[in-house]
């Protein structure tokens, strides 16, 4: 057990020696409910059909929220980042999940990504504004160039500020940080 909690993304040996111990000390009952919440979340989450987000219906929460359908489309490179956004409660708009960014040393072209439906969702549903939320690391703005030249003729295209420290990741940024990286974003021109 101490082995599979070690797996987990951030879960050190200490930290999942903590976590078996815990589990050990359960009630069957509530270790049963634990283990059939992990096995439903493994059957029944999917991606959003709309922004790839992660969601357990056709459409994620966000996407069936009339009232965040301002015209305004927020890039990320995955779920972790969209919730981090979402933590900060500032954004108002729609999302869009790449699935990961474009790093060709790890053979992670665009065609991998979900590129191809951003562009059409931008022009087929009048975006005004795509916000690239990307971390700024080399991938981050490799991707974040790639994806400007792309958009530029269908809408505005801006980047989040980077009130970010380079080479971290959005979802370990806190909510004020964040805030005001979305408040500070730029237009990206040539």
């Amino acid at each position: 057990m101490i082995d599979q909690f070690e797996r987990l993304p951030g879960i050190g040996p200490r930290t999942a020696q903590r976590l078996a111990l815990h589990v050990l000390r359960q009630p069957e009952e509530q270790i049963r409910s634990f283990a059939d919440a992990l096995m439903a979340a493994r059957t029944q989450v999917g991606q959003c059909q709309r922004c790839f987000h992660l969601s357990a219906e056709p459409l994620c929460e966000i996407c069936r929220n009339e009232e965040r359908r301002t015209g305004v489309l927020c890039v990320v490179a995955d779920s972790r980042d969209l919730l981090a956004l979402e933590r900060t409660r500032e954004f108002k708009g729609g999302y869009h999940v790449l699935g990961g960014l474009i790093s060709p040393m790890d053979g992670i072209g665009p065609e991998l990504l979900h590129v191809k439906p951003l562009v059409e969702r931008v022009d087929r549903d009048g975006i005004s504004e795509v916000i690239l939320a990307l971390t700024p690391s080399v991938e981050g703005d490799t991707t974040s160039l790639y994806l400007a030249r792309l958009l530029r003729p269908f809408t505005l295209v801006s980047r989040i500020a980077y009130g970010l420290p380079v080479g971290s990741e959005l979802e370990f940024a806190d909510e004020v940080t964040l805030a005001r990286a979305l408040e500070g974003r730029r237009r990206m021109d040539e």
